[in-house]
């Protein structure tokens, strides 16, 4: 990174230090620009959330090509939240630490483990872990739902699963086959809130330790707070689905599954 853009994100770090500071990097034809942004999260010590607007205004000037930001008292070490949301936004990331100085960068990978992946809502979550499968599987890319973290706590917000699922392609079903998506309750909800996708009973995913053994019948979830697993569909998993989805691109597999 050019020395002047360093210049530029360690003044804005100081300037809002002890709160994280924020940005974009830019690219303005030939040019490279570091364009400060606010920080509008509500607790602005702890994390970074960019002010839309200011996202818009650095889009007029140029090209976006990265995303700063400050770890006031801390290391340059990513968070599970910044690799989840450097891969969710598919650009280089740019971490210094405040005041010690140090910059790092990380960029996307574009192929995210499907399991033991750290749960980060709106990121790497049950949804999320649905979808990747979806595209990594079947060829399938659904649009990238906005989820409020705790949407499914109150009768006022919608169930997001519910209203959903035929715009994205799903209908309901009643035995579940490969492939299919588990909706479920878990926890205290007013809304199905978790879901997952029905492997049968092979647990296999290429390239990957599933560490699943036995007859199944087996889910792949991520649940809130917890690494992706694979786990024993049955008992009280059963007894928690609401709904079970399958998409109308589904690839047929034998009855047995």
């Amino acid at each position: 990174m050019r020395k002047h853009i360093i210049a530029a994100i360690q003044a804005h770090a100081a300037a809002e230090y002890p709160r994280e500071c924020c940005g974009l990097l830019l690219a303005i034809g030939r040019a490279q620009k570091y364009f400060p942004c606010r920080n509008i999260a509500t607790e602005p010590n702890e994390e970074f959330r960019l002010d839309p607007e200011d996202y818009a205004a650095a889009e007029d000037l140029g090209e976006v090509i990265g995303i700063v930001h400050s770890h006031p008292d801390a290391t340059s070490r990513p968070s599970p939240h910044d690799l989840a949301m450097c891969e969710a936004t598919a650009l280089p990331w740019h971490i210094l630490s405040w005041p010690e100085g140090d910059l790092r960068s990380i960029t996307p990978t574009g192929s995210t483990p499907l399991l033991k992946r750290p749960f980060v809502h709106g990121a790497w979550d049950c949804w999320q872990v649905c979808a990747d499968w979806y595209k990594r599987e079947w060829g399938l890319e659904f649009e990238a739902f906005q989820r409020a973290d705790g949407w499914w706590e109150s009768a006022d917000n919608a169930s997001l699963y519910e209203q959903h699922y035929e715009a994205a392609g799903f209908v309901r079903v009643d035995r579940p086959q490969r492939g299919d998506l588990i909706v479920m309750h878990v926890g205290r909800t007013v809304h199905p809130n978790h879901a997952g996708i029905y492997i049968g009973t092979d647990p296999a995913l290429p390239g990957e330790e599933a560490g699943a053994f036995g007859p199944g019948p087996f889910l792949l979830h991520h649940l809130y707070g917890r690494p992706s697993e694979i786990i024993v569909y049955g008992g009280p998993w059963h007894d928690r689905t609401r709904l079970i989805l399958r998409h109308k691109d589904a690839q047929s597999k034998p009855p047995s599954e």
